[in-house]
Protein backbone atom coordinates (compact mmCIF):
# COMPACT_ATOMS: atom_id res chain seq x y z
CA UNK A 1 0.00 0.00 0.00
CA UNK A 2 1.60 3.53 -0.95
CA UNK A 3 0.89 6.21 1.31
CA UNK A 4 1.10 10.11 -0.39
CA UNK A 5 2.23 11.14 3.48
CA UNK A 6 2.99 14.96 1.84
CA UNK A 7 -0.57 14.87 -0.19
CA UNK A 8 -2.58 13.64 2.83
CA UNK A 9 -0.74 16.11 5.07
CA UNK A 10 -1.72 18.76 2.85
CA UNK A 11 -5.08 18.11 2.57
CA UNK A 12 -5.90 17.24 6.08
CA UNK A 13 -4.29 21.22 7.11
CA UNK A 14 -5.93 22.50 3.80
CA UNK A 15 -9.34 21.17 5.21
CA UNK A 16 -8.33 22.54 8.86
CA UNK A 17 -7.45 25.81 7.63
CA UNK A 18 -11.09 26.58 5.44
CA UNK A 19 -12.64 25.40 8.77
CA UNK A 20 -10.84 27.42 10.80
CA UNK A 21 -11.07 30.26 8.62
CA UNK A 22 -14.92 30.59 7.49
CA UNK A 23 -15.41 30.40 11.85
CA UNK A 24 -13.29 33.20 11.91
CA UNK A 25 -13.93 35.32 9.47
CA UNK A 26 -17.90 34.45 9.69
CA UNK A 27 -17.63 35.67 13.54
CA UNK A 28 -15.43 38.72 12.31
CA UNK A 29 -17.67 39.51 9.62
CA UNK A 30 -20.75 39.31 12.34
CA UNK A 31 -19.37 41.56 14.83
CA UNK A 32 -18.45 44.19 12.63
CA UNK A 33 -22.09 43.85 11.31
CA UNK A 34 -23.73 44.05 14.71
CA UNK A 35 -21.17 46.90 16.03
CA UNK A 36 -22.51 49.09 12.59
CA UNK A 37 -26.30 47.95 13.57
CA UNK A 38 -25.99 49.09 16.74
CA UNK A 39 -29.13 51.83 17.67
CA UNK A 40 -29.59 54.34 20.79
CA UNK A 41 -32.88 53.59 22.44
CA UNK A 42 -34.03 56.46 24.85
CA UNK A 43 -34.85 53.80 26.99
CA UNK A 44 -31.58 52.24 27.05
CA UNK A 45 -29.42 51.20 30.65
CA UNK A 46 -26.86 53.34 31.66
CA UNK A 47 -23.19 52.67 30.21
CA UNK A 48 -25.35 50.90 27.28
CA UNK A 49 -23.68 52.03 23.51
CA UNK A 50 -26.59 51.00 21.48
CA UNK A 51 -28.78 47.65 21.08
CA UNK A 52 -29.81 45.61 17.78
CA UNK A 53 -32.45 43.49 17.30
CA UNK A 54 -32.43 40.19 15.44
CA UNK A 55 -34.14 37.09 14.21
CA UNK A 56 -32.65 34.09 13.06
CA UNK A 57 -33.58 30.45 13.18
CA UNK A 58 -37.20 30.91 14.36
CA UNK A 59 -35.83 33.47 17.58
CA UNK A 60 -35.34 36.76 18.59
CA UNK A 61 -32.58 38.15 20.27
CA UNK A 62 -31.79 41.61 21.65
CA UNK A 63 -28.14 42.55 21.81
CA UNK A 64 -26.88 45.47 24.08
CA UNK A 65 -22.82 46.73 23.93
CA UNK A 66 -21.50 48.44 26.66
CA UNK A 67 -19.13 51.26 25.29
CA UNK A 68 -16.43 50.31 28.17
CA UNK A 69 -17.80 47.25 30.73
CA UNK A 70 -21.01 46.55 31.98
CA UNK A 71 -21.26 47.69 35.69
CA UNK A 72 -20.16 43.79 36.66
CA UNK A 73 -19.19 40.54 34.94
CA UNK A 74 -21.75 37.91 33.66
CA UNK A 75 -21.20 34.37 35.34
CA UNK A 76 -20.62 32.97 31.76
CA UNK A 77 -18.61 34.89 29.12
CA UNK A 78 -17.92 33.88 25.74
CA UNK A 79 -14.76 34.68 24.22
CA UNK A 80 -13.90 35.02 20.06
CA UNK A 81 -10.14 34.08 19.76
CA UNK A 82 -9.30 30.25 18.86
CA UNK A 83 -10.92 30.94 15.56
CA UNK A 84 -7.91 33.24 14.91
CA UNK A 85 -5.49 31.17 16.75
CA UNK A 86 -5.71 27.93 14.76
CA UNK A 87 -6.65 29.61 11.22
CA UNK A 88 -3.55 31.22 11.74
CA UNK A 89 -1.70 27.46 12.81
CA UNK A 90 -3.27 25.59 10.01
CA UNK A 91 -2.15 28.43 7.80
CA UNK A 92 0.98 28.41 8.82
CA UNK A 93 1.33 24.35 8.74
CA UNK A 94 0.41 24.65 5.20
CA UNK A 95 3.11 27.00 4.51
CA UNK A 96 5.39 25.14 5.72
CA UNK A 97 4.21 21.50 4.34
CA UNK A 98 3.54 23.23 0.51
CA UNK A 99 6.21 25.95 -0.03
CA UNK A 100 8.99 25.10 2.59
CA UNK A 101 8.88 21.55 2.52
CA UNK A 102 9.17 21.91 -1.49
CA UNK A 103 10.63 25.26 -1.82
CA UNK A 104 12.68 24.23 -5.20
CA UNK A 105 9.47 23.20 -6.72
CA UNK A 106 6.94 26.41 -5.21
CA UNK A 107 9.35 28.65 -3.54
CA UNK A 108 12.26 29.37 -5.43
CA UNK A 109 12.81 30.66 -8.85
CA UNK A 110 16.46 30.83 -10.21
CA UNK A 111 15.53 32.95 -12.90
CA UNK A 112 14.59 35.92 -10.04
CA UNK A 113 16.85 35.20 -7.31
CA UNK A 114 19.19 31.96 -6.83
CA UNK A 115 18.51 30.78 -3.44
CA UNK A 116 19.29 27.87 -1.48
CA UNK A 117 16.08 26.21 0.29
CA UNK A 118 17.29 27.70 3.40
CA UNK A 119 17.74 30.91 2.75
CA UNK A 120 14.46 31.11 1.39
CA UNK A 121 12.70 29.77 4.30
CA UNK A 122 14.74 31.80 6.53
CA UNK A 123 13.72 35.05 4.35
CA UNK A 124 10.28 33.94 4.45
CA UNK A 125 9.90 33.68 8.24
CA UNK A 126 11.87 36.43 9.03
CA UNK A 127 9.34 38.93 6.33
CA UNK A 128 6.00 37.46 8.48
CA UNK A 129 8.06 38.30 11.99
CA UNK A 130 8.84 41.74 10.28
CA UNK A 131 5.74 42.44 8.87
CA UNK A 132 3.81 42.24 12.06
CA UNK A 133 6.34 44.13 13.83
CA UNK A 134 6.57 47.56 11.29
CA UNK A 135 2.68 47.19 11.29
CA UNK A 136 2.42 47.56 15.10
CA UNK A 137 5.53 50.42 15.17
CA UNK A 138 3.16 52.17 12.67
CA UNK A 139 -0.33 51.77 14.47
CA UNK A 140 1.09 52.99 17.94
CA UNK A 141 3.20 56.05 16.36
CA UNK A 142 1.32 59.43 15.95
CA UNK A 143 0.65 57.94 11.96
CA UNK A 144 -1.40 55.41 13.98
CA UNK A 145 -3.93 58.27 15.32
CA UNK A 146 -5.64 58.95 12.43
CA UNK A 147 -6.89 56.90 9.76
CA UNK A 148 -6.24 58.20 6.57
CA UNK A 149 -3.07 58.22 6.89
CA UNK A 150 -2.46 55.16 8.93
CA UNK A 151 -4.46 53.21 6.25
CA UNK A 152 -2.06 55.08 3.30
CA UNK A 153 0.46 53.88 5.81
CA UNK A 154 -0.20 50.56 6.06
CA UNK A 155 -0.78 50.29 2.38
CA UNK A 156 1.98 51.24 1.63
CA UNK A 157 3.72 48.53 4.09
CA UNK A 158 1.58 45.59 1.90
CA UNK A 159 3.23 47.20 -1.32
CA UNK A 160 6.64 47.14 -0.81
CA UNK A 161 5.99 43.97 1.16
CA UNK A 162 4.53 43.12 -2.28
CA UNK A 163 7.89 44.37 -4.21
CA UNK A 164 10.11 42.47 -2.55
CA UNK A 165 8.96 39.39 -2.15
CA UNK A 166 8.40 39.33 -6.39
CA UNK A 167 12.07 40.25 -6.59
CA UNK A 168 13.03 37.24 -3.93
CA UNK A 169 10.57 33.96 -4.64
CA UNK A 170 8.88 32.78 -7.39
CA UNK A 171 5.45 34.12 -8.43
CA UNK A 172 3.50 31.64 -6.88
CA UNK A 173 6.00 31.88 -3.11
CA UNK A 174 5.86 35.87 -3.66
CA UNK A 175 1.45 35.81 -3.40
CA UNK A 176 1.55 33.10 -0.87
CA UNK A 177 3.90 35.40 1.49
CA UNK A 178 2.14 38.70 0.85
CA UNK A 179 -0.86 36.85 1.86
CA UNK A 180 0.85 34.83 4.97
CA UNK A 181 2.34 38.32 6.11
CA UNK A 182 -1.37 39.78 6.38
CA UNK A 183 -2.95 36.95 7.69
CA UNK A 184 -0.19 36.92 10.29
CA UNK A 185 -0.94 40.37 11.13
CA UNK A 186 -4.49 39.96 11.52
CA UNK A 187 -3.96 36.97 13.81
CA UNK A 188 -1.67 38.66 15.92
CA UNK A 189 -3.52 41.73 16.72
CA UNK A 190 -6.20 39.38 18.07
CA UNK A 191 -3.26 37.49 20.05
CA UNK A 192 -1.28 40.77 21.34
CA UNK A 193 -4.14 43.17 20.81
CA UNK A 194 -7.48 42.59 20.97
CA UNK A 195 -7.91 39.81 23.43
CA UNK A 196 -5.18 40.83 25.65
CA UNK A 197 -6.84 44.28 25.98
CA UNK A 198 -10.37 42.47 26.62
CA UNK A 199 -8.60 40.89 29.47
CA UNK A 200 -7.01 43.82 31.38
CA UNK A 201 -10.66 45.53 30.69
CA UNK A 202 -12.09 41.70 32.74
CA UNK A 203 -9.51 42.24 35.34
CA UNK A 204 -10.38 45.87 36.11
CA UNK A 205 -14.14 44.86 36.14
CA UNK A 206 -12.91 41.82 38.62
CA UNK A 207 -10.80 44.34 40.82
CA UNK A 208 -13.75 46.81 41.12
CA UNK A 209 -11.42 49.04 39.10
CA UNK A 210 -12.83 51.48 36.08
CA UNK A 211 -11.62 50.10 32.64
CA UNK A 212 -9.09 52.19 30.55
CA UNK A 213 -12.18 53.39 27.26
CA UNK A 214 -8.25 53.57 25.35
CA UNK A 215 -7.74 49.54 25.42
CA UNK A 216 -11.33 49.26 23.75
CA UNK A 217 -10.94 51.95 21.10
CA UNK A 218 -7.56 50.26 20.31
CA UNK A 219 -8.99 46.72 20.07
CA UNK A 220 -11.79 48.13 17.59
CA UNK A 221 -8.99 49.76 15.39
CA UNK A 222 -6.95 46.55 14.81
CA UNK A 223 -10.75 44.61 14.58
CA UNK A 224 -11.38 47.10 11.91
CA UNK A 225 -8.15 46.48 9.93
CA UNK A 226 -8.79 43.03 10.16
CA UNK A 227 -11.74 43.56 8.88
CA UNK A 228 -10.96 45.46 5.74
CA UNK A 229 -7.88 42.65 5.21
CA UNK A 230 -10.21 39.77 5.09
CA UNK A 231 -11.02 39.72 1.20
CA UNK A 232 -7.80 40.73 0.12
CA UNK A 233 -5.99 37.89 2.32
CA UNK A 234 -8.59 35.86 0.76
CA UNK A 235 -7.74 36.04 -2.87
CA UNK A 236 -4.27 35.67 -2.30
CA UNK A 237 -4.73 32.84 -0.34
CA UNK A 238 -6.09 30.83 -3.33
CA UNK A 239 -3.75 33.27 -5.48
CA UNK A 240 -1.84 29.50 -6.56
CA UNK A 241 -4.83 28.28 -8.78
CA UNK A 242 -4.20 31.53 -10.72
CA UNK A 243 -1.08 32.19 -12.79
CA UNK A 244 -2.32 34.98 -14.86
CA UNK A 245 -2.09 37.20 -10.97
CA UNK A 246 1.06 35.61 -9.85
CA UNK A 247 2.99 34.98 -13.37
CA UNK A 248 2.99 38.71 -14.58
CA UNK A 249 6.17 40.62 -14.62
CA UNK A 250 4.83 43.62 -12.21
CA UNK A 251 2.78 41.03 -10.02
CA UNK A 252 3.38 43.24 -7.17
CA UNK A 253 1.25 46.04 -8.58
CA UNK A 254 -1.42 43.70 -8.80
CA UNK A 255 -1.48 43.27 -5.08
CA UNK A 256 -2.31 46.73 -4.95
CA UNK A 257 -5.36 46.85 -6.90
CA UNK A 258 -6.67 43.80 -4.98
CA UNK A 259 -6.03 45.38 -1.39
CA UNK A 260 -8.22 48.04 -3.05
CA UNK A 261 -10.93 46.29 -4.80
CA UNK A 262 -11.34 44.42 -1.56
CA UNK A 263 -11.72 47.64 1.06
CA UNK A 264 -14.11 48.92 -1.65
CA UNK A 265 -16.22 45.90 -1.35
CA UNK A 266 -15.97 45.51 2.11
CA UNK A 267 -16.13 49.49 2.98
CA UNK A 268 -19.74 48.94 0.90
CA UNK A 269 -20.81 46.68 3.43
CA UNK A 270 -19.85 48.34 5.95
CA UNK A 271 -21.57 51.66 5.33
CA UNK A 272 -24.55 50.13 4.31
CA UNK A 273 -24.46 47.56 7.38
CA UNK A 274 -24.46 51.16 9.59
CA UNK A 275 -26.86 52.79 7.78
CA UNK A 276 -25.94 54.22 4.88
CA UNK A 277 -28.18 54.56 1.78
CA UNK A 278 -28.32 56.46 -1.56
CA UNK A 279 -24.86 58.26 -2.66
CA UNK A 280 -23.32 56.65 0.57
CA UNK A 281 -23.53 53.35 -1.17
CA UNK A 282 -23.85 53.72 -4.62
CA UNK A 283 -20.24 54.50 -5.65
CA UNK A 284 -18.28 51.43 -3.82
CA UNK A 285 -19.64 48.13 -5.95
CA UNK A 286 -19.64 50.00 -8.95
CA UNK A 287 -16.00 51.33 -8.32
CA UNK A 288 -15.22 47.73 -7.21
CA UNK A 289 -16.42 46.34 -10.99
CA UNK A 290 -14.17 49.13 -12.64
CA UNK A 291 -11.36 47.72 -10.65
CA UNK A 292 -12.02 44.51 -11.59
CA UNK A 293 -11.83 45.23 -15.46
CA UNK A 294 -8.69 47.33 -14.79
CA UNK A 295 -7.26 44.07 -13.27
CA UNK A 296 -8.33 41.99 -15.55
CA UNK A 297 -6.93 44.06 -18.61
CA UNK A 298 -3.50 44.94 -16.60
CA UNK A 299 -2.94 41.10 -16.08
CA UNK A 300 -3.72 39.77 -19.66
CA UNK A 301 -1.43 42.83 -21.33
CA UNK A 302 1.78 41.22 -23.05
CA UNK A 303 3.82 43.74 -23.90
CA UNK A 304 5.61 41.34 -26.54
CA UNK A 305 2.66 39.92 -28.18
CA UNK A 306 2.82 42.39 -31.09
CA UNK A 307 6.61 41.61 -31.64
CA UNK A 308 6.54 38.01 -32.01
CA UNK A 309 3.40 38.59 -34.24
CA UNK A 310 5.97 38.56 -37.51
CA UNK A 311 8.33 36.06 -36.43
CA UNK A 312 8.19 32.69 -38.16
CA UNK A 313 6.52 30.16 -36.27
CA UNK A 314 8.69 26.71 -35.33
CA UNK A 315 8.08 23.94 -36.55
CA UNK A 316 5.99 20.42 -34.47
CA UNK A 317 9.35 18.88 -33.68
CA UNK A 318 10.60 22.11 -32.34
CA UNK A 319 7.82 22.76 -30.14
CA UNK A 320 8.27 18.32 -29.07
CA UNK A 321 11.80 19.63 -28.34
CA UNK A 322 10.91 22.57 -26.05
CA UNK A 323 8.54 20.46 -24.44
CA UNK A 324 10.39 17.10 -23.71
CA UNK A 325 13.22 19.43 -22.54
CA UNK A 326 11.58 21.72 -20.45
CA UNK A 327 8.08 20.08 -18.85
CA UNK A 328 8.23 16.00 -19.29
CA UNK A 329 11.05 16.22 -16.52
CA UNK A 330 7.52 15.68 -14.95
CA UNK A 331 4.57 15.34 -17.23
CA UNK A 332 5.72 12.04 -18.65
CA UNK A 333 4.93 8.42 -18.01
CA UNK A 334 7.66 7.75 -16.26
CA UNK A 335 8.81 11.00 -14.31
CA UNK A 336 12.61 11.96 -13.94
CA UNK A 337 11.76 14.40 -11.09
CA UNK A 338 12.17 12.83 -7.46
CA UNK A 339 9.13 15.15 -6.16
CA UNK A 340 6.71 13.16 -9.08
CA UNK A 341 5.85 9.39 -9.37
CA UNK A 342 3.56 9.82 -11.81
CA UNK A 343 2.88 12.67 -14.00
CA UNK A 344 0.52 15.53 -12.22
CA UNK A 345 -3.16 15.51 -13.03
CA UNK A 346 -2.23 12.77 -15.98
CA UNK A 347 -1.02 14.77 -18.05
CA UNK A 348 1.99 13.81 -19.94
CA UNK A 349 3.95 15.08 -22.75
CA UNK A 350 6.04 12.14 -24.38
CA UNK A 351 4.89 12.13 -27.52
CA UNK A 352 3.28 15.27 -29.96
CA UNK A 353 -0.07 13.53 -30.11
CA UNK A 354 -0.08 14.55 -26.06
CA UNK A 355 1.20 17.70 -26.21
CA UNK A 356 -1.31 18.64 -29.10
CA UNK A 357 -4.51 17.39 -26.75
CA UNK A 358 -3.12 19.48 -23.88
CA UNK A 359 -2.07 22.28 -26.41
CA UNK A 360 -4.43 24.99 -24.14
CA UNK A 361 -3.38 23.80 -20.60
CA UNK A 362 0.70 24.81 -22.16
CA UNK A 363 -0.89 27.99 -23.52
CA UNK A 364 -2.32 28.98 -19.69
CA UNK A 365 0.30 27.32 -17.38
CA UNK A 366 3.73 27.70 -19.39
CA UNK A 367 3.18 30.61 -21.83
CA UNK A 368 0.74 33.04 -20.54
CA UNK A 369 0.68 32.65 -16.87
CA UNK A 370 4.04 30.98 -16.77
CA UNK A 371 3.01 28.98 -13.37
CA UNK A 372 4.92 25.80 -15.19
CA UNK A 373 7.54 24.51 -15.17
CA UNK A 374 7.32 24.76 -11.42
CA UNK A 375 10.16 27.35 -9.91
CA UNK A 376 10.81 26.61 -13.30
CA UNK A 377 13.37 24.11 -12.71
CA UNK A 378 14.34 22.90 -15.99
CA UNK A 379 14.94 26.95 -16.72
CA UNK A 380 12.66 27.43 -19.75
CA UNK A 381 13.61 30.59 -21.46
CA UNK A 382 10.91 33.39 -22.51
CA UNK A 383 11.91 32.66 -25.70
CA UNK A 384 10.99 29.27 -25.56
CA UNK A 385 7.70 30.07 -24.20
CA UNK A 386 6.71 32.70 -27.06
CA UNK A 387 8.23 30.33 -29.81
CA UNK A 388 5.82 27.44 -27.93
CA UNK A 389 2.69 30.03 -27.87
CA UNK A 390 3.01 31.28 -31.10
CA UNK A 391 3.10 27.68 -32.10
CA UNK A 392 -0.27 26.44 -30.60
CA UNK A 393 -1.96 29.58 -31.62
CA UNK A 394 -1.12 28.91 -35.61
CA UNK A 395 -2.79 25.97 -35.12
CA UNK A 396 0.13 23.77 -34.37
CA UNK A 397 1.39 23.40 -37.83
CA UNK A 398 3.91 20.63 -38.73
Amino acid sequence: MDILFQDWINLILRWAHLITGIAWIGSSFYFVWLDLSLRKRPDMDEGVYGEAWMVHGGGFYHVNKWMVAPSSMPPELHWFKYEAYFTWITGFALLVTMYYWSAESYLIDPSVLALTKMDAILIGLGSLFAGWVIYDIICKSAIGKRTDTLAVALFILIMAASYLFTHVFSGRGAFIHVGAMIGTIMAANVFRIIIPNQKKVVASLMAGEKPDPKLGLQAKQRSTHNNYLTLPVLLMMISNHYSMLFSHDQSWLIVGLILIIGGLVRHFFNTRNAGGTGKAIAWQLPSAAVGMAILAMFASYDPNAVKRADEDVITANHALAIVQTRCSTCHSANPSDEGFDEAPAGVMFDDLAQIEANAQRVLAQAVIGRAMPLGNMTEMTDEERAQLGQWIRAGMPE
